[in-house]
């Protein structure tokens, strides 16, 4: 459904026009720029020098990530691989528990691993970076991560891919030719190393005794593996096995120490540490194997022992490439590695291209068939893999601005390739990563993978169903969720696990997903429980609905104000932590949250909206609907005469939000019907004035007394002011029915193009990015907080709410919303042209202003549309369209248009205005 030239790298007709033949395209950047790659898809060409430019530098605790280390991801639908932009490339598998399989650890000869190099005895070429070497070339691309380098005599083209698709597997692609004038041979050696770094969260509560940070814990595990490699038959690859012996004495007496201390006093963070459920741990008992397979021809030689192979030259210049690969297989410590090696005659100007297989074993996958299904179409693996990334997912392109179709794609392969396999709930899942599972460990909040799924809804409901299924199996006997998973099916032990608005999400996934889709059959889907309180039994879909729905009237309840109570947290899990200080017990026993208030108006009326659609417990909907109308009216009484206040702390710290504007509950306001129109519209203007002062979009809260008072973070980061693309999505929602000017402006703002150009010597921002950046109220507005109680600079990418939200509220901007009958459109986007395509719903505006689109549900139906046109737009229709006949008009109060049509997933409900 791409048209030609949808991906054309121009910039947008309202940005300056280039001065130069070498200006860069719109969100480009310090570091590259934007190109379009040989298969019709974006890629970021990445040109800084790291280890030059002063640019490069970012403020890191020593760990994970390098000061100077940028990365990108390379996934498919279960392995997660980061590429950096020194060449290296770790890879992540979550089976067991979330870890890299190879750690970068130069200290033990451990250099993760996607690098190579080739020499012929008087030149080499590597692709790790170094520096040194001025014709290096890198391109991060959708699924995958390429490499150039040139010499006199030589040069080599590698690319890492991760074909598209569910296998555990990459592929290293190398191309090699001989630029001299003479016959020459040259060896290349291929490498990938074995070191696992879990992400254990274990490490991360254990560092507070002073034994070492987490990531040295995490090293020290590692470093305790023992290691066996076989060579697979017929000099084809290695195979290697490992085993963790358990953690040395002194570290798991710590252990011991942290959870007794943590019995005694709890920290405000990590509640008292329980035993885990059955079949669960806090780490990986059991790891997977590992192999190299060289794919077009045996290899020549291999080698396991790491230590020797890079002596003092390191991956810039391995000692061992002084002489042939020694065959020693015996390496089984830390310095073990995977090296094969390949040696190839080539003439003058000839090319010839290698393939090799690195991947990993977890249950169900078999050397031998990924073997078989990768060898004999090696060559055609990357395109065709390519392919099936510009066919999937949803596309939004506005022909004024070009770079959003650019930001699109790119959003949706960064969010589905960041898909993994959680083998303790037999599902796939969206884990938020950045900062909170790379550094932290652990997968959290629960309300995260519900968000990131909701773009799925379009393209692939088949993601949304799994994440569905995960959340649903942690749900316990009272109704109550999870805050956290880690390690293997492990609930944290988090003092957030009391946290009041996480059912409140699944609400609202579930049902938007059965109103989207029309799958009807899901609610009747039998989910096993799999954590504490609830392991062992099954019911269906609908039934833990109910007793979610039940939990937030039942056990969080209202307060003394009628509004919904806070728990221990609502969205902002550091709100009491920050707020209420040595208070947070009385707090989280008394307090109220306005936001759970206005989220729940919302979320109860879209519940019961589906519950009418599926049929079956009227009386459940009408009850729905009283407890959305008890949450408006309760949250209305706190209007303050410009906004409504946050949240009440108990009587010693009174209200938050009374005299400063906090964003979290205005946009559940307006969608939730709380504020009137005039208030709506009031309210909008006073968050434009006081939250949108910068070139990003809008600041959690105002300048205000509430902003200055005593606790964590600065003002301007984090939960004290900064920007949250997740709090954003839902404004832009909110604002797109009442200012679609200032929805469209937000939108772009929330962007990573914007943030780029904003702050283009910041490099987690181009191409990924955090979940909140610093606002102009910040002295280091744009970046990321960076506090001693958040070092969010030490991962500052890969999450999840920069590229989500960014898709998910691009629907909001078209209003998008499905009813008990249809479909709801409120195409109000100020530009001339635009087209949103998907599987499920598309919507195209002509320059000449005609309207047309389609749906196509997974159930057969008769459909009402709704489309709301701006008034004069909808004046001047004189015709519809509907599945190919011309129908009368229906107009019906406030402008909108009524068409009526069957339709499903073969044969879609289209329609045309004009």
């Amino acid at each position: 459904m791409t048209s030609p030239g949808l991906f054309a790298m121009q910039p947008p007709i309202d940005q300056p026009s280039p001065s130069s033949a070498d200006a860069k395209p719109f969100g480009s950047g310090h570091f590259g720029a934007w190109c379009e790659d040989e298969f019709g898809l974006p890629a970021y060409l990445y040109t800084c020098d790291q280890t030059t430019d002063p640019a490069a530098n970012t403020p890191v605790t020593p760990g994970i990530l390098g000061a100077t280390e940028h990365i990108h991801q390379v996934g498919n639908d279960r392995i997660v691989a980061l590429a950096s932009n020194y060449g290296a490339v770790r890879v992540r598998q979550d089976e067991g528990a979330p870890k890299f399989l190879n750690d970068f650890d130069p200290g033990n000869s451990q250099f993760a691993g996607g690098i190579g190099w080739l020499t012929d005895g008087s030149e080499t070429l590597a692709t790790y970076y170094s520096g040194s070497h001025a014709g290096f070339e890198r391109i991060f691309g959708i699924g995958y991560f390429r490499r150039r380098v040139s010499g006199a005599k030589w040069s080599v083209d590698q690319v890492i891919s991760a074909p598209f698709g569910d296998d555990p597997v990459l592929l290293s692609q190398v191309t090699i030719t001989n630029r001299g004038s003479q016959p020459a041979t040259a060896r290349w050696v291929e490498y990938w190393g074995c070191q696992p770094y879990e992400f254990s969260f274990r490490d991360f509560v254990e560092s507070w005794t002073g034994i070492g940070s987490p990531c040295q814990l995490r090293r020290r595990a590692g470093e305790r593996c023992t290691h066996q490699v076989q060579p697979i038959g017929g000099n084809r690859g290695l195979l290697e096995s490992r085993h963790f012996p358990g953690h040395a004495p002194e570290e798991d007496a710590a252990w011991q120490r942290i959870r007794q201390q943590l019995a005694r006093v709890p920290n405000g963070f990590v509640a008292p540490v329980k035993e885990p459920q059955p079949g669960a741990s806090f780490e990986c008992s059991d790891y997977p194997s590992t192999f190299l397979v060289s794919l077009d021809a045996p290899a020549t030689g291999f080698s396991t022992d790491g230590q020797a192979f890079f002596g003092t030259g390191g991956a810039a210049s391995p000692d061992g490439l002084a002489r042939p690969l020694d065959g020693n297989l015996g390496s089984t410590g830390p310095h073990t590695a995977l090296l094969l090696e390949r040696n190839l005659p080539l003439q003058p100007g000839e090319q010839r291209t290698l393939y090799f297989l690195y991947g990993y074993l977890p249950a169900g996958f078999e050397l031998d068939a990924l073997i078989g299904r990768y060898q004999p179409g090696a060559a055609q693996t990357l395109a065709a893999s390519c392919a099936e990334w510009k066919r999937h997912g949803l596309q939004f392109a506005v022909a004024a601005e070009p770079w959003i179709a650019r930001e699109t794609a790119w959003n949706h392969y960064y969010l589905r390739s960041s898909l993994t396999f959680d083998d303790y709930f037999g599902q796939h899942i969206l884990n938020q990563g950045g900062f909170y599972q790379y550094v932290m460990g652990f997968q959290g909040a629960a309300r995260d993978p519900l968000q990131h799924c909701l773009p799925f809804l379009f393209s692939d409901p088949e993601i949304v169903r799994s994440v569905l299924r995960y959340t649903l199996s942690e749900v316990r006997e009272d109704g109550s969720v999870p805050y956290a998973i880690t390690g293997h099916g492990v609930v944290a032990p988090m003092t957030a696990d009391n946290a009041s608005d996480l059912p409140l999400w699944l609400l609202w996934t579930a049902s938007e997903y059965v109103l989207a889709t029309r799958d009807v059959d899901f609610l009747d889907e039998k989910i096993a429980a799999r954590v504490s309180g609830s392991a062992g039994g099954s019911d269906t879909v609908r039934n833990l609905l109910a007793c979610c729905y039940r939990h937030q009237i039942r056990d969080v309840g209202v307060g003394e104000h009628g509004i919904v109570r806070m728990l221990s947290d609502d969205w902002n899990d550091g709100l009491l932590g920050t707020w209420a200080g040595s208070d947070f017990a009385e707090c989280a026993k008394v307090g109220e949250s306005v936001l759970n208030s206005a989220m729940s108006a919302w979320v109860f009326d879209e519940y019961a909206r589906m519950l009418q659609y599926a049929g079956g417990r009227a009386d459940l909907a009408a009850e729905l609907r009283q407890s959305a109308e008890s949450s408006r009216q309760a949250a209305r009484m706190q209007w303050t005469g410009q906004w409504l206040k946050r949240c009440w702390l108990g009587p010693k710290l009174g209200w938050l939000g009374e005299d400063t504007l906090w964003i979290e509950p205005q946009p559940w306001a307006i969608l939730g019907g709380v504020t009137s129109p005039e208030q709506s519209r009031a309210l909008v203007q006073t968050m434009n004035r006081l939250l949108r002062p910068g070139p990003l979009g809008a600041a959690q809260m105002s300048q205000g007394p509430d902003m200055m008072k005593p606790g964590m973070f600065p003002p301007g980061t984090c939960v004290r002011g900064g920007v949250w693309p997740s709090l954003n999505q839902t404004l832009v929602w909110a604002l797109a029915d009442v200012d679609p000017a200032m929805a469209w402006d937000e939108w772009k703002k929330n962007s990573l193009a914007v943030h780029a150009e904003a702050y283009p010597a910041i490099w987690y921002g181009i191409w990924s990015g955090t979940d909140s950046w610093n606002s102009a109220f910040s002295k280091q507005s744009g970046a990321t907080v960076d506090d001693p109680h958040f070092h969010g600079t030490d991962f500052p990418v890969l999450n999840l709410h920069a590229h989500a939200c960014y898709l998910y509220s691009a629907t909001k901007l078209l209003g998008i919303d499905f009813t008990e009958h249809g479909v709801t459109l409120r195409p109000a986007l100020p530009a001339a042209s635009y087209r949103f395509e998907s599987p499920l719903l598309g919507i195209l505006r002509s320059s000449e202003g005609r309207y047309e689109g389609w749906y196509a549900p997974a159930r057969s139906g008769v459909w009402t549309l709704h489309i709301a046109l701006p008034s004069q737009e909808a004046l001047a229709v004189t015709y519809g369209e509907v599945n190919g006949a011309k129908v009368l008009v229906k107009r019906l109060a406030g402008g909108v248009i009524e068409l009526t049509g069957p339709g499903d997933a073969r044969k879609p409900l289209r329609w045309s205005l004009g």
